[in-house]
């Protein structure tokens, strides 16, 4: 029987990896779970209460004091996680680690498995989002993993092009398509008594995080965010909180300021992911950078107007409309979502993330392989 480490480090990189963690632990495989990240910081919302409610067995933690001061803090944080994840892993001694996705702190723990010689099997891997710094430490992942599972056949031919071999990369389609298939919605009456506000006609839910790429972009950019919401009195107004990234303290600030001053504004520190999707089917669309806006609402066939340069390079469907952070065009883009026109547009919209069934089928190709001997790889060369 072999044995599985899963690593979440943010509520969002669990709620994509639930239904997989789920299945593995039913399984005949020895499956470990690691919580790491913000899941233990009470200021994102002290998240790992969510793994505790779904009554997941946590077999490791790595705690630290998560700042996103600087560079500086984010460093530490990293360096944090390549050691302490290296001490859990010779105590687990797992066959294969699996990850998901491009934050720091996976990186590290990417790090410390390669230096483990133990080998990894990476997800959402081959994407791009150009205007974070995370981009790079997704394909950096990419090339310490053996095994790959990928949304789109268009990111599995750009992992094969980074030079990983053919027969090591599977589409699988996306994890949060997966997810929602796989939770039960609530209705918008339970939803309003759960969080205590009430819907107006419009509702609209709004989720940036700093384009890390563009040093001292956050304040302007959230100044004119909240420029094009304020004359929006008659629309109920949704803020997320911001993940763990430099500058997010500027969007935290300016956020709570905004919900205090405006009646028909919330916000959330984290909402779970049954709250979450559940608000995706209700309000009439996403504003921001998340990657959510791409991957999951276009399956509710709902708007999602995509802001600056974040999720650039990203497969987007046609319910996506990408504006610039300026007051003026976002204000322009809120008024073209509610159209007819546009409204008749993405009613035919397809999930360019597929229509989920990725934790089985990443389960199924898991259940056939051999891990061992996979650590040594050739670097696959495109035919000329």
């Amino acid at each position: 029987m072999e044995n599985i480490s899963i690593i979440t480090s943010t509520r969002a990189d669990f709620s994509l990896l639930k239904n997989l963690i789920l299945i593995l632990k039913k399984s005949n495989f020895n499956t470990s779970l690691i919580v790491s990240g913000t899941h233990f910081s009470k200021k994102y919302g002290f998240t790992v209460n969510e793994i505790k409610e779904q009554k997941i067995k946590i077999d490791a933690k790595i705690i630290q004091n998560i700042t996103t001061d600087n560079s500086i803090a984010v460093s530490k944080v990293m360096s944090n996680c390549i050691s302490k994840t290296a001490k859990i892993l010779d105590k687990l001694r797992p066959n294969l680690l699996i990850l998901l996705g491009d934050r720091y702190e996976i990186l590290g723990s990417a790090i410390a498995a390669h230096l483990s010689r133990i080998p990894i099997a990476h997800i959402h891997g081959g994407e791009l989002t150009s205007g974070v710094i995370d981009d790079s430490f997704r394909h950096a992942i990419t090339k310490m993993s053996q095994i790959h599972f990928v949304s789109n056949n268009i990111y599995r031919r750009r992992v094969i092009q980074l030079g990983e071999s053919p027969s090591s990369v599977f589409t699988v389609g996306g994890m949060g398509v997966d997810n929602i298939n796989n939770t039960k919605i609530i209705s918008k009456k339970i939803l309003e008594s759960k969080l205590k506000i009430k819907f107006k006609k419009k509702s609209l839910l709004i989720n940036f995080h700093p384009e890390t790429l563009k040093k001292d972009s956050t304040k302007y950019q959230i100044s004119e965010i909240i420029k094009a919401l304020e004359e929006l009195h008659d629309t109920t107004l949704i803020f997320t909180m911001p993940g763990a990234e430099i500058e997010n303290d500027f969007i935290v600030k300016e956020i709570e300021k905004f919900t205090k001053k405006n009646v028909n504004a919330f916000y959330f520190k984290s909402l779970g992911q049954i709250k979450f999707f559940s608000i995706l089917k209700v309000v009439d669309a996403m504003i921001g950078n998340s990657s959510s806006g791409l991957l999951e609402m276009p399956t509710f066939k709902k708007p999602t107007i995509n802001l600056g340069n974040r999720q650039e390079g990203r497969l987007k469907s046609k319910s996506v409309l990408d504006v610039k952070i300026d007051n003026i065009e976002i204000s322009k883009a809120i008024k073209k979502i509610y159209s007819k026109n546009f409204q008749k547009k993405i009613r035919s919209c397809k999930n360019p993330y597929g229509a989920g069934g990725a934790s089985l089928k990443i389960f199924k190709i898991l259940k056939n392989k051999n891990f061992k001997n996979i650590m040594v790889k050739k670097f696959y060369d495109l035919q000329s």
